[in-house]
């Protein structure tokens, strides 16, 4: 007995392509199918002839039809998708003109812009930990690069593969299950070279990560900002009008009175602040078991009051993570500490404010409704 046809195509309807997300017979990257008694032979289309996915692609077409009724053997056949099918599929996903599809009416993405007031408070540890929790529960997650001078996610993450270029839509790499753009891989001289540029090319970087690269359907999108209220903060409201500012802080009241002035900047670009996290907070002595205050106290409490009764909302101190040497290891290690330690007392507060953040639903301040009111 011959194998079904339509039994097939179904099956090849199961296989989603590892870095866009979708079916591959929506996508068009499904060829023709011969069948010849049970032997199933399926044409695949590579978007490019050196796609990093095409031994998982092979492997899941495989795996699908094989699955199928009197199906003996299958063979997978590679090609390339030519230059009209390529920009027909960035058209397909993206639509035929480059636009922020964040802002696009519907959208249910949930946007936050983790900033801090100065440098060294552990803003990208809990973006990249959050980012982290945030997929180990289901969500579909990405984190921009936004500290276009002092990039660190992509090291933070674990990803040294470059994104892909498909026509004109890019393709992030992702770490951990998160999609991952930064500006570390596109540099020609490496790593160490320093970029050096003023707020108009900053500004154009930051909209090309968020209108060129092919994101998804994502439930929450994080921003790692550079410390601070310059330009790409200021780009960040203009760009992204429903994002939201999560402010990070330590306990110590010099580092917290800047990261006030940080909150600050909200009320000025049209920003609602979602609240505060305290990182390096207390932690118990690996002898008597009492607290520790490294960094002193209170700072987490003195922004979240402070930015509440400036900024016209209440603005909640989300919690405080304990000071843990592990965050940084992980961090250098590219392994993010929630996933290795999740039961550490700093994992734990974690993953509850990424419970919260990534489960609160969308305010209506900034997004694009798709309505003109009537005038007459």
């Amino acid at each position: 007995m011959s194998v079904n046809q339509e039994a097939v195509q179904a099956a090849l309807a199961t296989v989603i392509d590892p870095e866009i997300r979708r079916p591959i017979t929506e996508i068009g990257m499904v060829k023709d199918v011969a069948i010849d008694g049970g032997k199933v032979t399926v044409g695949v289309y590579l978007t490019i002839s050196a796609c990093p996915m095409q031994d998982t692609i092979v492997n899941s077409v495989k795996a699908a039809v094989s699955k199928v009724r009197d199906v003996v053997e299958v063979e997978v056949e590679l090609d390339v998708m030519s230059p009209e099918q390529r920009t027909a599929l960035r058209e397909k996903l993206q639509g035929p003109t480059k636009e922020i599809r964040f802002n696009l009416p519907g959208s249910l993405t949930r946007i936050y812009a983790i900033a801090s007031g100065k440098g060294g408070v552990g803003k990208s540890s809990v973006t990249t930990n959050l980012a982290a929790a945030m997929a180990v529960q289901g969500l579909s997650v990405g984190i921009v690069d936004a500290d276009i001078y002092g990039h660190s996610i992509p090291d933070m993450m674990g990803v040294t593969q470059a994104p892909l270029k498909v026509e004109n839509m890019i393709m992030p790499p992702q770490g951990h299950g998160v999609r991952i753009m930064s500006m570390l891989p596109l540099k020609p001289k490496g790593r160490h070279e320093p970029v050096a540029m003023r707020g108009p090319m900053l500004h154009r970087y930051l909209e090309s990560f968020l209108s060129e690269v092919w994101w998804g359907d994502l439930d929450v999108l994080l921003l790692d900002l550079p410390p601070g209220t310059g330009d790409i903060a200021i780009s960040t409201a203009h760009l992204l009008p429903q994002s939201e500012l999560i402010i990070v802080t330590t306990p110590q009241p010099a580092a917290a009175d800047v990261a006030i002035r940080a909150g600050m900047l909200a009320p000025q670009v049209n920003q609602r602040v979602s609240g505060v996290i305290e990182n390096m907070s207390a932690f118990a002595c690996p002898h008597c078991g009492e607290p520790i205050d490294m960094f002193g106290t209170g700072g987490g409490k003195m922004v979240a009051e402070t930015l509440s009764q400036n900024v016209g909302q209440e603005v909640p101190l989300l919690g405080r993570i304990p000071f843990d040497p592990g965050l940084r290891e992980g961090g250098d290690a590219g392994m993010p500490f929630v996933l290795s330690h999740p039961d550490a007392p700093a994992s734990k507060a974690i993953i509850e404010m990424a419970t919260k953040l990534g489960t609160r639903p969308r305010g209506l301040v900034g997004m694009n409704l798709g309505v003109t009111p009537n005038r007459d």
